[in-house]
């Protein structure tokens, strides 16, 4: 459904307790492919057999350390590498940067925090993949920017697909009214709601049968909005 919840994602670490802790918060945000390791050797042969679109790395682990444990990740496949370590020095920070890394958290760590960084690496690294989105009789075709609907092609605004780009990604859940005014207006999205909600009425013209009834863009009362996709 999400292609960003679908990435295939490799977590290594010694510590079995974090292992455990960061599994759940990334299932409770909807990631399902998720594969651990406590070692050097466990992640090698883990990503030999997983093929992990995502690595997550410690830089102390007991048979080695998480820089060398990139290089020899790299030189089999290229895929994003998030530092998630106690080791906060800037050596430390400038050394995985310096490797290729694409992001560096130190622990302890907001659980909010480490998704959207993951979020953020996994949508730079995949975004050429624009998937083509069925809903209850109409379709979102992301690559073009348009909606197919009985025979036609409805363009998209650029904040009606970015409000639709969010809501995609969170598919099937609940997606804030706060959320969606800082995906189209930015960094200051207060005083936009009312603007939302005339680009909500418009994209329901677009994809919707019966926008005065909708079933793929739903309203959560006093919460936000859900985009729901065809099975």
């Amino acid at each position: 459904m999400d292609y960003i919840t679908d990435k295939r994602i490799l977590l290594v670490d010694d510590e079995p307790e974090l292992l455990d802790m960061v599994v759940s918060i990334l299932r409770d945000d909807g990631f399902g492919n998720i594969r651990t390791a406590g070692s050097v050797k466990e992640a090698l042969e883990a990503a030999a057999e997983f093929g992990p679109e995502l690595a997550i790395l410690d830089v102390m682990l007991p048979d080695g350390d998480g820089f060398t444990l990139m290089k020899q990740l790299k030189a089999t496949a290229d895929y994003p590498i998030l530092f998630l370590t106690a080791r906060g020095e800037d050596e430390d920070k400038f050394q995985g940067f310096g490797l290729g890394a694409d992001d560096y958290m130190v622990k302890p760590f907001l659980p909010k925090e480490l998704i959207f960084r993951i979020r953020a690496i996994l949508r730079r690294s995949y975004r050429d993949e624009k998937p083509l989105v069925k809903l209850h009789g109409s379709e979102i075709d992301f690559a073009r920017g348009e909606v197919r609907k009985n025979g036609l092609r409805i363009p998209l605004t650029a904040k009606e697909f970015e409000l639709l780009s969010t809501l995609y990604r969170n598919e099937g859940r609940i997606v804030t009214i706060d959320s969606l005014c800082e995906a189209a207006w930015g960094d200051n999205p207060f005083g936009y709601e009312n603007s939302l909600m005339v680009h909500i009425r418009r994209i329901r013209e677009k994809i919707e049968e019966n926008p005065s009834s909708p079933v793929s863009l739903v309203t959560v009362k006093g919460l936000g909005y859900k985009l729901m996709a065809k099975e």
